[in-house]
């Protein structure tokens, strides 16, 4: 059935306007990046810098240790990314094959889990990790990262796994393939996608996290970038308006980086998946 032209120039209109409201903001904080103090004091402001300037993004550097801390990110978001992906992919094939009391508890645990905020949680938790001595370590809130993005990232796969036809399997079993000959040759290619996606999605909440890093971090040296950037803020809430956007402006560029590169890789391997298929 045709999509009639005003319905489909109402979804083209939609589509755009929400395309808007997500660039705005980054457009804005572009534009605040490169502009100097007069400009960002002007009562008349405009979108494009009338003097565009990179003082703000050498102030930046020159104030925080913005490398130090991006280092810390990355290494506490790829580190939960992977750590993530590799507890949920085995657990969500078992829940999406195996029908069991188990299982069923299990998706009702992820359905739950994802109700609690922050604030409920980060009492008992600081308390764990203070046994532990995992307070004020990166180890510590990858662990942290680990468990919060795990719930999420093991509903994504499970949907996967489930969109793999038990058929495919079951041909394999046929011909002679163990069970991990079938896992490894079969079911692990058509869920390449899955993986890749849930992989990113745990980075990207990783990388942008603040409210654990904040409570669990005291050492500067330890801090990640999101807790950095919140120095740019003084006592009395006056913001460094120019260096912050700077600063938040290459905070943003990582993830979005990493979801370039990843969205081919996605989109070839659900083409894989289909061929296999």
């Amino acid at each position: 059935m045709r999509t009639r032209p005003a319905a489909r120039a109402g979804q083209y209109t939609a589509l755009l306007a929400y395309l808007a409201f997500l660039v705005f903001p980054f457009l804005w904080l572009l534009s605040v990046a490169f502009k100097p103090p007069r400009e960002l004091g002007s009562l008349h402001p405009t979108w494009i810098p009338k003097d565009p300037t990179l003082a703000n993004f050498r102030q930046a550097f020159d104030e925080q240790p913005l490398l130090h801390a991006a280092f810390n990110s990355l290494a506490a978001a790829l580190s939960a990314a992977a750590i993530a992906v590799a507890i949920a992919t085995p657990t969500a094939y078992v829940m999406a094959r195996r029908r069991t009391r188990l299982a069923r508890a299990a998706s009702g645990w992820v359905v739950v889990s994802q109700a609690f905020p922050f604030v409920l949680v980060i009492i008992p938790l600081f308390l764990v990790l203070k046994e532990l001595r995992l307070i004020d370590s990166v180890p510590g809130l990858v662990m942290v990262y680990v468990v919060w993005s795990l719930p999420f990232a093991l509903w994504m796969l499970v949907g996967y796994v489930r969109a793999v036809p038990a058929e495919l399997e079951e041909a394999a079993a046929i011909d002679g393939a163990g069970r991990l000959r079938t896992l490894v040759s079969v079911t692990a290619p058509l869920l390449a996608p899955g993986i890749v996606a849930t992989a990113l999605f745990a980075f990207i909440t990783a990388w942008n996290e603040f409210f654990f890093a904040l409570v669990l971090l005291k050492t500067p040296e330890k801090q990640t970038l999101p807790v950095v950037l919140t120095h740019f803020i003084g006592a009395e809430g006056a913001a460094d308006l120019g260096p912050l956007a700077a600063a938040a402006f290459l905070a943003t560029l990582p993830s979005l980086v990493v979801f370039a590169l990843i969205q081919r890789r996605i989109t070839g391997g659900m083409l894989t998946g289909a061929v296999k298929s």
